[in-house]
């Protein structure tokens, strides 16, 4: 049961106190030690009265409904709406961010949208969305109200999406996945060196993440690439995390090659080229990934899913919009009766690609 302290902040549960009076907290491998009044790097959890307590609960930077391949997850509930909201802060530091102006938000003027958990549920459930998603922002630092909401959402039937980069510690990620039904998580890169120096983390944690959810849950998986002129674009970087993602998660596991565009602390970088992203692509279905993607630019061909047993296509998306479907009732394909990995429903939505925004009363 959530312990409130006034109306947006709460007690957390993810800390402990330390020899010289600080309090470190374990939400994230970040580990921020902190004085009293002192918040960590995400900005919203912080120590009140020697505690960690979160400052953000019940307070967004919006609500709006997407379609769920804008997550982007192809493999979960095709052509559905899903009800998306997040907060503010981040616990990585990444140069390259494309949400700069809410995970590096330092105002809580950012946070004008206010809905309790049952709320957005209710709310979700009335504008015929299929599940809601916790995204914009990483709920990892965000935990408690995810947590609460994806409880109020499972009560109403609806479905909860985690937009994460993984870095979280093993109790916090118990927890939070256990209410989780999807997740797409950001895999920056597959070298420390791109992790310490450009996100301000590490990789490892991320790869335990990713094996936890593949191993430990019952979480559809898919993960994203944002691919970085001369940063993690190498075809040496591509081969290795593709490889290492057959062989530790799977050949299932959908991947997304997404362009970049220069923002933030990265205006010196070059768009991603279209040939980078479809190379990356080449690559991973070379060595045994089964349903590669790429993003942020127009390829419908590289943007649809195809049998891995007889090649035929059995998704198509123009952008966020499906076109052609060739699965049955079942989720399988509808030319060879092999099945397509993912969680289907016996038809497609038809939400398409709009996306709506929606005020909380």
């Amino acid at each position: 049961m959530t312990e409130f302290i006034s109306a947006d902040t709460v007690k957390t549960r993810f800390w402990h106190v330390l020899e010289d009076g600080r309090v470190q907290c374990d939400a994230c491998p970040r580990f921020c030690k902190l004085h009293e009044g002192q918040r960590g790097l995400c900005f919203v959890r912080q120590n009140l009265d020697h505690q960690v307590v979160m400052t953000s609960y019940g307070r967004s930077s919006g609500f709006a409904i997407d379609p769920i391949e804008k997550k982007p997850l192809n493999h979960f509930l095709p052509g559905t709406p899903v009800f998306s909201f997040g907060t503010a802060g981040c616990n990585l530091a990444c140069k390259f961010c494309q949400n700069w102006d809410i995970s590096k938000s330092r105002e809580m003027d950012t946070l004008m949208s206010k809905a309790t958990p049952e709320a957005i549920a209710q709310t979700a459930l009335e504008h015929g969305c299929a599940s809601v998603a916790y995204t914009y922002n990483d709920p990892v630092i965000f935990h408690e109200y995810a947590v609460d909401t994806a409880k109020a959402c499972r009560k109403l039937g609806l479905k909860s999406v985690a937009v994460s980069a993984g870095y979280v510690t093993p109790e916090p990620r118990a927890e939070f996945y256990q209410w989780m039904d999807a997740a797409n998580i950001d895999l920056k890169a597959f070298s420390e060196r791109f992790y310490h120096q450009i996100t301000g983390g590490h990789l490892q944690p991320v790869l335990d993440t990713l094996k936890y959810i593949k191993h430990e849950t019952s979480v559809w998986l898919e993960l994203t690439t944002l691919l970085i002129p001369g940063e993690n674009d190498a075809d040496a970087e591509i081969e290795e995390m593709t490889a290492w993602v057959v062989e530790n998660l799977g050949p299932d596991v959908p991947m997304h090659f997404t362009a970049f565009h220069p923002d933030w602390k990265m205006l010196d970088k070059l768009p991603t080229p279209r040939d980078t992203l479809l190379n990356a692509r080449k690559i991973a279905l070379a060595n045994g990934v089964r349903y590669a993607y790429v993003g942020n630019v127009h390829d419908k061909s590289a943007s649809s899913t195809y049998c891995h047993n007889c090649g035929n296509l059995l998704i198509g998306r123009d952008w966020h919009q499906l076109s052609e479907w060739n699965l049955d009732t079942t989720g399988h394909c509808s030319f060879c009766g092999t099945p397509c990995a993912g969680v289907f429903a016996e038809k497609p939505g038809s939400w398409g690609a709009r996306r709506r925004n929606v005020a909380m009363s």
